[in-house]
């Protein structure tokens, strides 16, 4: 049996930066050169970093897309690096844009694959399943292939496939059975989501059961506005056996021999038919000489638990926005609650404590434990920490306006974002927010207020599970003798805005273990009254919490972006009308 030395470029690509990303595509070449492969791989729409949106009706940036392709293959070749079987995502069209004037009945823009080998581009593959769920609007933007395309590499048959492809029982892995490859390369722009990694395994076996081939499979990282990318790529045989898998959040190169069955039909081009798609097939030339030598492997990551996963993505996906969008640094307004302590933590995690602006903005009713705690955090952490007083602008408002009651403490709020956006616009600092996914759920805050900033990574973060982030994340210095970053009374104080004297959250608010299982299954899951209440769920408190999510649509229209980690996240994935008198009855 042949054996092909494949490379998956586990690798973290840019929307927009044609060059960049072509550079990126060069330089892991290089290194999977160096370390003998023969077939590399690369993430879905590498070249032009994905997903590009709207940027695909833009015929200029479609032609980019295509004139990058080509000068990629030939600096590929002027690199020294011509003989390697090299696959690429790129973006596509065979003809205008769907929503143009002169669109032409199937033909338009394409997510597309190249396999690139001495300079030239050998062949190409059009995604053929669609995703039009959740985050992916790509009936939108694509049009499906029709064809598989299998390319003879090194005397193995190997099917190209993009991403949704492996998601969607039969069309292009019915194909690659029927006609008769050993090896699918999958490659893919799948976005994070908690525990997905725990789907992707077994869905990757059905899809190699269904081919009767082995499956390379690879991801790319990092982050895209609300989207964060873990990578978890991975080569599993034609039983199913999982041969190799990278690590999640980070840049990876995974090489592996692997041995497979030797093509057996001729390598010419042909047009039959299988499970509905055209198959057609071209072949490379000579590849850099096979393995010898024991076999390489490319080594079993273990998956982590659930906080890690969580913390690491919104690391990454903080890191990259910031770094992406070209911010010099982060400022936050540092209460001594929970949630921008754990916030302040992530953002020294992602940026490092130079790149970090903490600052306590007290009033009246901010508690002494609550200053004492913000100044704890900004000491263990090491952040830039300073102090802006809010009440005396507070008073003079107070001091022209007769206000009273929630107005008041929603001035307090918008005096702070006032100050926060003040540094921005002095320093250039990203102002980021701090509200969790259960307050932005209930509207529990203050537009123009704790909402301003620019980007919110806790945004898809239940509070629940703010508390066990905060506890992980001190675990986690503890066992490597470094200090946990988060003050323990900032974990285990009631939660309150301070806002007004002895306020807390659950004045206002059922306790959040009784409040984020209900919102759980009506945000996430969709259930609706009825459906909570057979759950087990109080009535009264079920209606209660429905109506405060219902009339929050308006606040949650103008938050932030931030990290998307669950199933369904406010944003792209739930999309509700602002004006909508439907109310589920109780």
């Amino acid at each position: 049996m042949p054996t092909l030395r494949l490379a998956l470029c586990q690798v973290n690509p840019t929307v927009g930066d044609l060059a960049g990303n072509a550079a990126l595509v060069r330089d892991w070449t290089r290194q999977a050169a160096d370390a003998g492969a023969q077939l590399v791989a690369f993430p879905e729409m590498a070249l032009t970093g994905y997903p590009v949106e709207d940027l695909v009706f833009r015929r200029s940036f479609v032609a980019a897309s295509q004139a990058a392709l080509r000068r990629l293959a030939a600096d590929l070749a002027a690199d020294g690096l011509g003989d390697l079987a090299v696959v690429v995502g790129y973006l596509d069209a065979d003809g205008p844009p769907q929503v143009a004037g002169d669109a032409e009945p199937g033909r338009g823009a394409r997510n597309a694959a190249a396999l690139l080998h001495r300079g030239e581009v050998v062949a190409t593959y059009f995604k053929h399943h669609l995703p039009n769920y959740g985050v992916f609007d790509e009936d939108r933007y694509f049009l499906p292939g029709d064809m598989l395309t299998v390319v003879r590499v090194g005397g193995v048959d190997v099917a190209l496939t993009i991403c949704e492809d492996l998601w969607q029982a039969g069309g292009p892995f019915a194909a690659a059975r029927q006609a008769g490859v050993g090896l699918v390369v999958n490659i893919n722009g799948s976005p994070y989501e908690l525990n997905k990694d725990d789907i992707r395994l077994p869905l990757v076996r059905r899809r190699a059961a269904e081919a009767g081939a082995a499956i390379a499979y690879v991801n790319m990282i990092g982050g895209q506005d609300e989207l964060v990318f873990e990578g978890d790529s991975m080569v599993v045989g034609a039983d199913g056996e999982l041969l190799a898998r990278a690590p999640q959040f980070v840049e990876h190169l995974l090489v592996h021999d692997l041995a497979l069955p030797a093509a057996a039909e001729p390598a010419g081009a042909d047009a039959e038919l299988a499970d509905g798609l055209r198959v057609v097939r071209a072949a490379v030339g000579e590849l850099p000489p096979a393995p010898t030598g024991p076999a390489v492997t490319g080594g079993l990551i273990a998956p982590v638990a659930d906080e890690a996963e969580v913390w690491h993505a919104l690391v990454l996906g903080l890191r990259d926005y910031v770094n992406k969008n070209r911010f010099p640094s982060v400022v936050l307004g540092l209460s001594g609650g929970i949630d921008s302590a754990v916030v302040a933590a992530l953002a020294v995690d992602a940026l490092g404590p130079d790149r970090v602006v903490g600052v306590s903005l007290p009033s009246q009713h901010s508690s002494e434990h609550s200053r004492e705690d913000a100044a704890e955090l900004a000491k263990r952490t090491g952040l830039d920490y300073r102090t802006e007083p809010i009440q005396p602008m507070v008073d003079t408002f107070l001091a022209n306006m007769s206000l009273s009651g929630v107005t008041v403490e929603n001035l307090q709020a918008r005096v702070r974002g006032v100050i926060l956006m003040a540094l921005s616009n002095q320093e250039g600092h990203l102002v980021l927010t701090t509200g969790n996914k259960s307050e932005l759920a209930v509207g529990y805050s203050t537009l123009y207020g704790d909402s301003v900033g620019g980007f919110n990574p806790v945004k898809d973060v239940w509070k629940t599970l703010i508390w066990r982030l905060a506890k992980w994340r001190n675990a986690d210095a503890a066992r490597r003798g470094e200090t946990p970053p988060i003050p323990e009374n900032s974990i285990g104080k009631p939660p309150s805005a301070e806002l007004s004297p002895g306020q807390l959250d659950s004045d206002t608010l059922p306790d959040y273990d009784v409040l984020d299982p209900i919102l759980i299954g009506y945000v996430d899951g969709d259930l609706g009254r009825d459906g909570l209440v057979e759950s087990g769920h109080d009535p009264a408190v079920v209606d209660k919490v429905l109506r405060m999510v219902d009339t929050a649509e308006y606040k949650r229209r103008q938050s932030a972006p931030g990290t998307k980690i669950s199933m369904k996240a406010f944003g792209r994935d739930r999309r509700l009308p602002i004006t909508n008198r439907w109310r589920e009855k109780g």
